[in-house]
């Protein structure tokens, strides 16, 4: 059965929208964990426009279950992980004027640049992924990376504005997921899932997690923390 993480940075963003301190980001992954999610998933950008460093180093103290942490390949985003020690570290592409991830890493132009940083987390025993577009090209450099861990980007797919896009764009996942698990890569999902496009996942076994955010941030809203979670696992047990 696959397992969620639940990415708390749209909570931090309510905090920042105000520059108040609450709601508490590090709060709502306890509530998370409660609720029974596998992991804390938080994105610590250059800019630090959501998630602060201090943020990161609580959870790391606090949360029961794994921390994932988010970052761009820099050094100075390499360093934080060697410091924090995350129980997991997954490299995503990062622009200042970007609001969300918009799309994978390009493993084809950038592969140099993060085969040393996966070897240099590897290095301390920090296991990495690689958020990448379900491209078989990627996936092909991705595995030489020897990251060992990919996520699917799911947003073209959860973003199509018509019925034939969306299902060529679910192919496309399909394909990728299939080939993934065929590398022996260990295989996560995430990026605009929503309670109704989840469902479109069901027989996928092959992934292994799914890494979701803003939908149960946004639910949480009106139901609160813990029900927004359940209600998210209760649709991945079914699939």
């Amino acid at each position: 059965m696959s397992g969620l993480a639940v990415k708390i940075d749209h909570v931090a963003a309510l905090r920042e929208a105000k520059k108040s301190s609450f709601p508490d980001p590090v709060a709502a992954a306890v509530l998370a964990e409660l609720a029974g999610a596998d992991g804390i998933v938080v994105h610590l950008r250059e800019d630090r426009r959501d998630i602060s460093d201090r943020d990161v180093r609580i959870l790391r103290q606090t949360i029961q279950s794994k921390l994932i942490l988010e970052m761009a390949s820099t050094t100075e985003m390499v360093g934080m992980a060697l410091d924090i020690k995350p129980d997991h570290v997954t490299l995503v592409p990062e622009k200042r004027e970007e609001f969300s991830t918009g799309g994978g890493l390009d493993l084809v132009v950038h592969k140099e640049d993060i085969r040393e940083t996966v070897d240099t987390l590897h290095n301390s025993g920090i296991p990495v992924g690689l958020l990448i577009d379900p491209e078989t090209e990627q996936l092909k450099q991705a595995h030489r990376t020897n990251a060992g861990i990919v996520e699917i980007h799911t947003g073209t797919y959860c973003e199509a504005k018509t019925t034939q896009t969306r299902h060529r764009a679910f192919l496309k996942i399909v394909d990728a997921v299939k080939l993934a698990h065929k590398l022996k890569l260990n295989v996560k999902a995430g990026r605009r899932l929503c309670y109704k496009s989840i469902k479109a996942f069901s027989g996928l076994e092959e992934i292994d997690e799914f890494s979701i955010g803003h939908s149960i941030v946004s639910r949480a809203v009106l139901t609160g923390m813990e029900k927004a979670v359940k209600d998210m696992i209760d649709l991945i047990r079914a699939l």
